[in-house]
C-alpha cells in the first residue's frame, strides 16, 4: 500500500489498538470543532469517538480502525459530525425556472445548505422545450432549461459564488454546465471560484437510467474533457458525482449498488489517468451519490464499505498517495422506490429511517424525499416536512454527538465484511469481461469491463434478476410493505398534490421562440459551427467551444445536435 498523510495502519494487538487511539486524539485535538452541545439529551457527557477498552486485542481491528483514519471505515474526519454536519441539500426543481428559484429560496431561507437542480425529461435528453419529443413533459419531473437564460432565471438573486449547486444531469451535462459558468460570468461571478457538483456519470445511464445522448466513447471524450478543464480552471468543483442511486432504484440489490458504483468510479479514474491528468490532483474532485433504502443496517454496512474499498483501490490499485485522494465523500438520497402511493404518510416514516441510515453511515450530504413523490412533484408542505426530518435528526437526536457510534458492533462489522466481499467478486467479474488486467486497453481494464458489459447486457440482466427475485418475495408475502401488502386498513384520504399547469410548457415555447428572434443569429451560427469542427478533431478541449455557444445564446437542444452530428447516437439492443 502507498504511503498516505494518515500514518501507518493498525493491527489488532493492544499495542496497535493504543498507538491508534493517540494518533486519533491528537487529530481531533487539533481539529475545528462545533460550538455545540456534545451531552445526551439527560446532560450525559459523551464522548467524540468510542473503541476497544484499553489493552484489549481484537482481531482485524485495523479493518475497522478510528474515525478520520485509513482505511475511513469510520468516517473521513476524526470529529465525526461534531466538526461540521452533513450538508442538508434538498433535490428541487419543476415547471419554469421562475417558479423552481423561488422553491429555491424558500430552501435556502428554511435551513438548506446548498441546491440540488432536478432538470425535466426533455433537458435531460437533451432537447429543446419545443421539439416534439418534448411534447406533454416541459417542466413534469424538474425544471426546463432551454438557454442560458433560464440558468439566469433559475439562480436570479442566488449569489452562485457562495452558494454550493449540485445539477443531477448526466447525457448532456457538459452543455449544462457550460450554461451554468456562463450565467455564473453574468452575475459578475469569477468561475474559478465555483463550488458544487455534476453528475455526469454516463456508465449508470448505459447500467440502469437510460438517458443517454451519443455512444459510450464520445460521451467519455466529453467527460475526460470536463475533468481536465476542472481540475486546470476550477479547482473546487467536483466534475463527476459517481452514482449508485439510480442503478439501486432500477432493483439492484446493496451489494450491486455498492460494487458497480465503484466499478463506475474506477472507470473513471482509469479516465483520467489515460489524459494524463495527476490522480492526487483530480481524484478529491471525484464524489458519490447512492440510495439510503429501507433496510437500516444492511445501507449502513454498505456505505462504510464503500469508503474502505475505495481507499484500499485508490492506493493499492491506482498510486494515490495524498489522504483526499483516498476519502469516498458521498450524497445520499433516500429511496424513491421505498414509497408508497397507499397510505402515503407511512413514507414520512421510512425517509426518516433511511435518512439517519445515511446520517451513521457517514454521509456528506443528504436529500430526503417527501411523503408525495410517488405522486407527483413535492408540494411546499411535503417539501418542509422532507427538511425538516433531516432537522430533527440533527438537532434533536444526538446522531451528531459522537463519530461512527455503531463502529465495533459485531452485526454491523459483519455485514461491512460481507458487502465488501461480495463487491470484490463483482470486481472480478467485471474485470473478466473486459479481459483482465494484462490485456492492453484504451483506457483502462475497469473500463473495458464496464463497456463490455454495457454491450453484452450484463448490468441490465443482473438488475433484472434482482429485481425480478425481490417482486417474487413480495407477492409470496415473504417481504413486507405495510400499506401495500400488510396492515392495508387506513382512514387516510387522498393527498392534494402539485399539478403542473399545461401554460407552463405553453409560456416556456414562447420565451424560446422570443429568444431564438432577438439573439443574434450569425453569431449562434458561427459557435455552433466551431463547436462542430471541434467535435471532429480527434483532440482539443471543447468545453470552452461549448461556453461560447451558450454565451451566444445558443440553446441546449442546439449544442447537443451540433455534437450529435460528429458522435451519433447509441441504439440498447433488446435483451429478455
Amino acid at each position: 500500500m502507498a504511503n498516505t498523510t494518515n500514518g501507518p495502519t493498525q493491527g489488532g494487538g493492544a499495542d496497535d489498538i493504543e498507538a491508534g487511539r493517540e494518533r486519533w486524539q491528537r487529530r481531533y485535538d487539533a481539529a475545528r470543532k462545533r460550538d455545540a452541545d456534545f451531552t445526551s439529551l439527560s446532560g450525559r457527557p459523551l464522548e467524540p469517538a468510542y473503541g476497544p477498552r484499553p489493552g484489549a486485542e481484537v482481531p482485524g481491528f485495523e479493518r475497522i480502525g478510528w474515525p478520520g483514519e485509513y482505511p475511513y471505515t469510520r468516517g473521513l474526519y476524526p470529529t465525526g459530525y461534531r466538526g461540521r454536519t452533513w450538508t442538508i441539500r434538498q433535490f428541487a426543481g419543476f415547471g419554469n425556472a421562475r417558479q423552481t428559484n423561488e422553491r429555491y429560496k424558500m430552501i435556502l431561507a428554511n435551513g438548506g445548505g446548498g441546491l440540488s437542480v432536478a432538470f425535466d425529461m426533455p433537458t435531460l435528453m437533451g432537447y429543446d422545450s419545443d421539439s416534439a419529443h418534448a411534447l406533454g413533459e416541459v417542466g413534469h419531473c424538474g425544471v426546463a432549461v432551454d438557454s442560458v437564460s433560464d440558468m439566469d432565471l433559475l439562480f436570479d438573486q442566488i449569489p452562485l459564488g457562495e452558494t454550493t449547486t449540485s445539477m443531477t444531469i448526466s447525457g448532456p451535462a457538459v452543455p449544462a454546465f457550460c450554461m451554468y459558468l456562463v450565467a455564473a460570468e453574468r452575475q459578475g461571478v469569477h468561475i474559478t471560484t465555483l463550488n458544487g457538483t455534476l453528475q455526469t456519470d454516463i456508465f449508470k445511464e448505459y447500467i440502469a437510467q437510460k438517458e443517454w445522448l451519443y455512444p459510450p466513447e464520445p460521451q467519455l471524450r466529453l467527460i475526460g474533457d470536463l475533468m481536465e478543464y476542472c481540475a486546470e480552471h476550477i479547482p473546487a468543483y467536483k466534475p463527476l458525482s459517481v452514482s449508485g442511486y439510480h442503478i439501486r432504484e432500477a432493483g439492484a440489490t446493496a451489494a450491486q449498488e455498492l460494487a458497480y458504483t465503484l466499478a463506475d468510479g474506477f472507470g473513471y479514474v482509469e479516465l483520467g489517468l489515460s489524459r494524463g491528468l495527476d490522480i492526487d490532483r483530480f481524484a478529491p474532485g471525484l464524489s458519490f451519490f447512492f440510495d439510503s433504502h429501507i433496510d437500516f443496517f444492511e445501507e449502513i454496512a454498505k456505505f462504510r464499505a464503500a469508503r474502505r474499498i475505495w481507499a484500499r483501490w485508490m492506493s493499492e490499485e491506482y498510486g494515490a498517495t495524498s489522504e483526499k485522494s483516498l476519502w469516498l465523500r458521498f450524497h445520499t438520497q433516500t429511496a424513491g422506490v421505498s414509497l408508497t402511493a397507499q397510505q402515503p404518510y407511512n413514507n414520512v416514516v421510512r425517509t426518516a429511517v433511511e435518512a439517519l441510515a445515511a446520517i451513521l453511515g457517514g454521509t456528506n450530504s443528504l436529500h430526503t424525499n417527501a411523503l408525495d413523490e410517488t405522486l407527483a412533484l413535492p408540494t411546499e408542505q411535503s417539501a418542509e416536512i422532507a427538511l425538516r426530518t433531516q432537522q430533527v435528526l440533527m438537532e434533536e437526536t444526538g446522531v451528531a454527538n459522537v463519530a461512527d457510534p455503531l463502529g465495533g458492533s459485531w452485526y454491523l462489522e459483519s455485514l461491512t465484511d460481507e458487502l465488501e466481499a461480495e463487491a470484490e467478486r463483482i470486481f472480478a467479474q467485471i474485470l473478466h469481461m473486459g479481459g483482465g488486467r494484462g490485456t492492453e486497453h484504451a483506457i483502462g481494464p475497469m473500463t473495458s469491463g464496464i463497456l463490455a458489459g454495457i454491450d453484452n447486457g450484463y448490468f441490465t440482466s443482473e438488475i433484472a434478476e434482482s429485481a425480478f427475485q425481490y417482486q417474487q418475495a413480495l407477492e409470496k408475502g415473504d417481504k413486507r410493505i405495510v400499506g401495500v401488502n400488510c396492515h392495508t386498513s387506513t382512514v387516510s384520504g387522498e393527498l392534494d398534490i402539485l399539478r403542473i399547469s399545461h401554460e407552463v410548457e405553453r409560456e416556456q415555447k414562447q420565451d424560446l421562440t422570443e429568444r431564438r428572434e432577438n439573439r443574434d443569429a450569425a453569431a449562434v451560427d458561427r459557435a455552433l459551427a466551431d463547436l462542430l469542427e471541434g467535435a471532429r478533431k480527434p483532440e482539443g478541449n471543447l468545453i470552452p467551444l461549448i461556453m461560447e455557444a451558450a454565451r451566444a445564446e445558443a440553446t441546449l437542444g442546439e449544442i447537443c445536435a451540433a455534437m450529435g452530428e460528429v458522435f451519433g447516437t447509441h441504439t440498447e439492443d433488446p435483451r429478455f
